[in-house]
């Protein structure tokens, strides 16, 4: 991951949480002259995402901490376990602790629920859908979390409305109906995009195989209707289960034949993952 595509967000952040007097309780204790070695500890059991953007934290505030991690994103973590030494002034590192924290603990989260979903889907055998996650993301933090999604070993769906063509039930309703809506993006866009369609009915299913999309999204359908729709699909494009789903209705979900099954919870609903930074001594 590029660091450019999250500085802007460590500065917002710092900001938000230094004001414009900074850090008054580390600024009252601490010259700047004063410097310490801190432990970061995992609380938790789980996956680590985010030690690059947990790093650049500290580099935003000062060039002079040095962050030692013992860990690489996507690798497993126990609890008690030490994942990186920060060292340098006392000072930045109290001022840049909580930020720093922040983003780790978000993604990490983000990551270790993702994984354990995947697992579970390869565990219920051959031709369980693919975990995929959506657009429900916090705005501004997009790239971030999915990007731990990636890193817990699930796909990524579309990252933005820039670069595939999905229509919904809103947009097919206004337009018409599923062949309308789709003759329109073809007047417009040509091949350039992919199209994907959101199908509330079987009905739906058949109109847009017919259409030549390149996924349909079987919408807030039951199992058994998802499956009869995978059925009449026959693998001649992409599906995609939307919907309530759970970890439970993944893994009944085996053998289907669908390709995906998105999950809105895994950035939208998120247990942060428990580190803690411990001074260890003074350098």
């Amino acid at each position: 991951m590029d660091r450019k595509e999250y500085l802007s967000l460590i500065e917002a952040a710092l900001a938000e949480d230094l004001g414009e007097e900074g850090d008054v309780t580390s600024m009252a204790l601490f010259s700047g002259t004063e410097r310490s070695v801190f432990r970061l500890l995992s609380k938790s059991e789980g996956l680590l995402c985010g030690i690059e953007v947990f790093a650049a934290v500290f580099a935003e505030l000062d060039g002079d901490i040095a962050v030692e991690p013992y860990k690489k994103d996507g690798e497993a973590l126990g609890v008690g376990e030490v994942v990186a030494r920060v060292r340098g002034p006392t000072k930045w590192i109290l001022s840049g602790e909580r930020t720093a924290l922040n983003f780790l603990s978000h993604l990490s989260g983000i990551a270790t629920r993702t994984r354990r979903l995947v697992e579970a889907g390869r565990a219920a055998g051959p031709g369980t859908p693919l975990v995929l996650d959506t657009r429900k993301t916090l705005p501004g933090m997009r790239v971030l979390q999915k990007y731990a999604v990636a890193t817990g070993g699930a796909c990524n769906h579309r990252m933005g409305l820039y670069d595939m063509v999905l229509l919904k039930d809103n947009h097919i309703d206004a337009a018409g109906g599923i062949t309308a809506a789709i003759a329109a993006v073809r007047r417009a866009w040509g091949g350039r995009f992919k199209i994907e369609v959101e199908a509330r009915r079987l009905e739906d299913v058949r109109e847009a195989l017919g259409a030549g999309v390149d996924r349909i999204m079987l919408d807030n359908m039951d199992d058994a209707t998802m499956r009869r729709a995978a059925e009449l699909v026959a693998g001649r494009v992409e599906t995609e289960a939307s919907g309530n789903l759970t970890r439970e209705r993944l893994i009944g979900l085996a053998g289907s034949g669908i390709t995906y099954a998105s999950f809105g919870e895994l950035t939208h609903t998120v247990e942060a993952f428990d580190f803690s930074l411990k001074q260890e001594g003074a350098l």
